[in-house]
């Protein structure tokens, strides 16, 4: 078993053909900042070195959240620039784990927000706890996903249901992420880890060379339409961010009230 430090922002175990890498900032909900998002390519860089490995579980740190989302706070500061690395970071850092070469399977407990959800839209199969709630709230800041939400939501659940989320951020529960293609499976939040487990554990145990081959064929499948709108994406994020509403939205959030948008 391999455990990092208990300060780190990322924790990985692992027991031998399975690995878990579990986001560590229970007291931000998990939020991703640069060191998450960092560290998440660290490591998984180092996973993917290993011969033994054949299935990698992502999940957060305590019952509230999987992810809540980015860190909005310190998001909020940035200028172009910083703000265009973080948003690359991330991209970068969500197309890792999609093109990682073993099945990544993301156990969601509790909100799977934003980025959070767009982390478990990352990853191959996506299990929610019961009690989970997911959603592209982005909107409600004057910006879009930046991390690849709106193209992978059509994937996993059509455009119908993508431009719902996206247009309005609603949150849904574990019941109706599943109903509409972007859960896998839910299970009371008690048994989550130990059915996800299960799962990987199943996946693990079948031929190495042909699940790879799988998921290398499955992700071909709309490969080269899921590079463009990624790329389209990040030029809306960017764009957006610059706008009186973006900041309205941000400041709103962190006063805890309700913004007012003005459209520019």
């Amino acid at each position: 078993m391999v455990t990092l430090l208990e300060e780190s922002t990322i924790l990985v175990e692992q027991e031998g053909p399975l690995a878990t890498i579990t986001i560590n900032r229970q007291e931000s909900l998990n939020a991703l900042n640069p060191d998450v998002l960092q560290g998440l390519i660290i490591e998984l860089g180092r996973l993917a070195s290993n011969p033994e490995l054949r299935v990698v579980i992502i999940t957060g740190r305590g019952p509230k959240a999987f992810v809540a989302g980015a860190d909005i706070r310190s998001m909020s500061q940035l200028g172009p620039r910083p703000l265009a690395d973080y948003v690359e970071l991330g991209q970068r850092a969500m197309r890792m784990i999609e093109t990682f070469p073993v099945p990544v399977l993301a156990a969601v407990n509790g909100f799977a927000l934003g980025g959070g959800l767009e982390l478990a839209l990352a990853c191959d199969i996506i299990v929610c706890g019961e009690s989970a709630k997911v959603g592209q709230p982005e909107v409600n800041l004057g910006i879009i996903p930046g991390f690849g939400g709106t193209q992978r939501l059509i994937q996993r659940c059509g455009i119908g249901a993508a431009r719902r989320l996206c247009y309005t951020g609603d949150l849904v529960g574990a019941n109706e992420a599943l109903a509409l293609g972007i859960a896998d499976k839910v299970f009371p939040d008690a048994q989550l880890m130990e059915e996800v487990v299960k799962m990987a554990t199943t996946i693990a145990s079948k031929a190495p060379l042909a699940v790879k081959g799988a998921k290398r064929v499955i992700n071909q499948a709309h490969e080269s339409l899921l590079l463009s709108g990624l790329r389209l994406e990040v030029e809306e994020f960017n764009r957006l961010f610059a706008t009186a509403d973006r900041e309205e939205g941000m400041v709103a959030f962190l006063q805890k009230r309700e913004a007012k948008f003005a459209g520019r």
